[in-house]
């Protein structure tokens, strides 16, 4: 899906992101056509993507959300619908009894936690169904940051913690080992899994898979997975979850961006009104060299620059690229896969503003203004 914008990035806002809606209803497509050939239950990842004016473009094929706070679940609630489902790595009392009033399902990482919380389930104005998340035993990660089985990892009970039965009242397992990953890494989980806990299994009404599976990327093994999904259900007799985020926008967003200067310092240097630690951190954080329409790697083509914003921290460059001719000032850039933790992660350092959000519906040539920010939000998040 990658590629060029269906817009023209001359006539938005800039800074501001894109989300192309038909983007997102050709990911929801694929989803649900993994829900219809296995029967599994799929929800969106709200910690990737939480642009709720656009939910309509995704409910149609999936079942719900899940969340990590209380904010996430009153939003999966009230906006998404379906299925809410809750994880954190530990609850407040007072959080939990705000994630009760929306979620149907909480998801504990500690046994400690769950035995403490029971008066706060009990006392849900709700239905609330306890899993547990567990550590598979094995990690596919390839970046430390954001592998959740990494040695040492705080996310997910050990088996050994578990001793021979679980807790009363646990009707689900949870587990979560993957990002960006093809059905093979997931085949791999799911063999150390079923080593460790399989014995857990009769009884129990879910497991769920996590996130982290690249399901609508091109090449990624649609049959594997759905065959793993299949053959898990019927050999357990119990239905399966999935948690994608970035799956459900991927290659769904732009962020357009204006050139203000052009300078040398040892190298040719573009300085944009972005600023990658507000408006791109993972980039940093990843750390990734995001697309930019028509760009290529340095050297590849005949002019090469060094993208840097307009913040004060030296490191807000986003990446060496080379372009077929000179940038000037006013030029628009177009960096891709922005709708996925780009938008969720932006943030005011320096007192930078937040991107203008524009979603462009199916069928229209020119998105419209969703959102814009100004100094009331960057003043009204402090004190």
């Amino acid at each position: 899906m990658s590629g060029a914008p269906g817009f023209d990035p001359r006539a938005v806002p800039s800074p501001c992101f894109v989300v192309d809606a038909a983007r997102l209803r050709d990911n929801a497509a694929i989803l649900e056509r993994v829900r219809a050939a296995t029967g599994c239950r799929i929800l969106l990842a709200l910690k990737a993507f939480a642009m709720w004016s656009a939910f309509g473009h995704l409910r149609w094929a999936l079942d719900g959300v899940c969340a990590s706070s209380p904010n996430e679940a009153r939003l999966g609630r009230e906006e998404f619908g379906g299925e809410v489902h809750a994880f954190a790595a530990a609850y407040s009392p007072a959080s939990l009894a705000e994630i009760v009033r929306h979620a149907d399902h909480v998801v504990f990482n500690s046994l400690g936690q769950l035995e403490r919380l029971r008066p706060v389930i009990e006392a849900a104005p709700r239905r609330v169904s306890l899993a547990l998340r567990v550590h598979p035993g094995r990690s596919e990660g390839h970046t430390p940051i954001y592998d959740p089985c990494a040695p040492g990892s705080r996310l997910g009970i050990l088996r050994e913690e578990l001793g021979d039965r679980l807790p009363e009242g646990v009707e689900g397992l949870h587990f979560h080992a993957l990002c960006q990953h093809g059905a093979d890494a997931l085949e791999r989980i799911l063999a150390a899994f079923e080593e460790r806990f399989a014995r857990f299994l009769p009884g129990l009404s879910y497991v769920n898979f996590g996130g982290g599976h690249h399901i609508t990327r091109p090449g990624y093994d649609l049959g594997l997975l759905t065959r793993l999904i299949r053959d898990f259900q019927e050999r357990h007799g119990l239905r399966v979850y999935l948690e994608p985020g970035e799956a459900a926008a991927l290659d769904a967003g732009f962020l357009v961006a204006e050139v203000l200067d052009v300078v040398e310092r040892g190298t040719p240097q573009a300085i944009l009104d972005t600023a990658v630690p507000c408006h791109m951190p993972d980039v940093l954080e990843m750390p990734y060299r995001p697309h930019i329409v028509g760009s290529g790697r340095p050297g590849e083509k005949p002019f090469t620059y060094r993208l840097g914003g307009v913040s004060c921290l030296a490191g807000d460059v986003a990446g060496d690229y080379s372009f077929d001719r000179p940038l000037a000032v006013g030029d628009r850039l177009v960096f891709t896969d922005m709708a996925i933790y780009s938008m969720v992660k932006t943030n005011t350092f320096n007192g930078v503003d937040l991107p203008a959000i524009l979603l462009l519906e199916p069928g229209e040539n020119e998105p419209h203004l969703v959102r814009s920010f100004g100094y009331p939000d960057f003043k009204e998040r402090l004190s």
